[in-house]
């Protein structure tokens, strides 16, 4: 018996897959709890559609995220902070400063997206990373200025 996984299905494959099991396997455990559905051609036809669906709807989201990594990229960022001797701040910048600094210079951010080893804790001029989607990563330059 032919069928295609609807959930991830242990030992067997994950959702969408197309897997040959064992009739009784199939028509009295995957079929019943909506599992798997079985394979014919109606079912084939629409796995394929929905597969192009989801390809096209993740190469929008590729080319967003990429626009976005560019204009975060050639997007440079100025924070003001209290600075003693040695340039050192009082206290610090952190992602979630970073993340309103650029959205006041037109760029949404999420401040979890902001790759932030640490706080900055020095006067400079900083690359950070950003990481936009899965494989899309980006470099702001934050400059801390004493203010």
């Amino acid at each position: 018996m032919k069928v295609i996984l609807q959930a991830d299905v242990p030992n067997l494959g994950s959702t969408g897959e197309v897997h040959e099991v064992a009739d009784g396997f199939g028509r009295n455990y995957l079929l019943p709890r909506g599992v798997a559905v079985l394979a014919d051609e109606r079912n084939v036809r629409q796995l394929e559609h929905i597969r192009r669906m989801a390809a096209a709807r993740h190469a929008k989201e590729l080319a967003a995220a990429k626009e976005l990594a560019e204009k975060i990229g050639r997007t440079p960022v100025s924070i003001k902070r209290q600075a003693g001797e040695g340039d050192k701040l009082f206290g610090s910048v952190n992602n979630a400063d970073i993340a309103e600094a650029l959205a006041a210079a037109g760029v949404d951010v999420d401040r979890r997206a902001i790759d932030l080893a640490e706080p900055i804790r020095n006067i400079g001029v900083f690359q950070v990373p950003v990481s936009v989607m899965r494989g899309v990563d980006a470099q702001v330059k934050v400059y801390v200025i004493r203010g």
